[in-house]
């Protein structure tokens, strides 16, 4: 199936740096759209080209922006220079975040503000001010990249999971809100994903081993697939999503895991 929609269309992607983000930039620019990418880990701003997947035609329909994504001012004067480089800001793909494992009775104030800080007050922050420019347009796309847990109870991992529920729950009760303005907003919630986030928290084959077969001691049953997602798996997701192809999709959940959640 051909993807329609995308080309030429002035995307943002925060998260932009990490395993799936860095992804969905490159199939975003893949399919002709010019994206933003928005991290704390880019030091430039504004038109810096990067390495895309069909080499510099892609790479340069990509410029890097080096921001906090709860910062709202910056989130103002990122969206100021897209729209004067590629006019309205048509896709919002939410990708930004950080992981806390641990028991919930050993979080620190300092590791749950910085969960809420990424996970869900930078969806806030990039959500109200994308939709505020989106609306005399009365179309557009929202898509936060979330995460399984959000709705799967995970030993050690209830803060990441709070933060990552909020994220989801906000996404879509702003989807109903904008809906007759022509605007979607949905929800990708990956599982276990092949990322430098993932390699942090699995260090050991024996803890690889767990997340794919299941570890009884933490109530978990592994993927039925049988293997990791690839940050590709997630990013196909978020460009079907944000394509014409999903045009009567909104409010909606899809759940990128491999059956891990045992979501129907």
């Amino acid at each position: 199936m051909h993807l329609t929609g995308l080309d030429g269309i002035a995307a943002v992607v925060t998260g932009a740096a990490g395993g799936i983000g860095s992804r969905v930039v490159e199939h975003l620019a893949a399919e002709g759209a010019y994206v933003a990418s928005v991290d704390t880990a880019h030091t430039s701003v504004g038109d810096r080209k990067v390495a895309g997947q069909d080499g510099d035609a892609a790479g340069s329909r990509v410029t890097r922006h080096g921001a906090d994504v709860a910062d709202a001012e910056a989130a103002e004067r990122i969206l100021d220079h897209v729209e004067r480089e590629h006019g309205p800001v048509g896709l919002l793909v939410n990708v930004a975040g950080v992981l806390h494992t641990g028991l919930l009775t050993d979080l620190t104030d300092t590791a749950w503000q910085e969960l809420l800080a990424a996970n869900t007050t930078g969806v806030l922050t990039w959500c109200r001010a994308v939709v505020r420019r989106m609306t005399p347009y009365r179309r557009g796309s929202v898509i936060t990249v979330a995460s399984n847990s959000a709705g799967t109870p995970r030993a050690g991992m209830a803060a990441y999971a709070a933060s990552k529920a909020a994220a989801g729950a906000l996404t879509l009760g702003l989807g109903l809100e904008v809906a007759r303005l022509g605007i979607r907003c949905n929800v990708v919630c990956p599982g276990s994903t092949d990322t430098p986030m993932l390699q942090r928290m699995a260090p050991t084959p024996q803890a690889r081993d767990a997340v794919l077969h299941g570890d009884p001691t933490a109530f978990r049953i592994g993927i039925p697939l049988g293997r990791l997602a690839d940050p590709d798996d997630i990013a196909a997701a978020v460009v079907f999503l944000a394509s014409d192809q999903a045009r009567h999709i909104t409010v909606h959940s899809l759940y990128v895991d491999g059956g891990a959640a045992l979501h129907g």
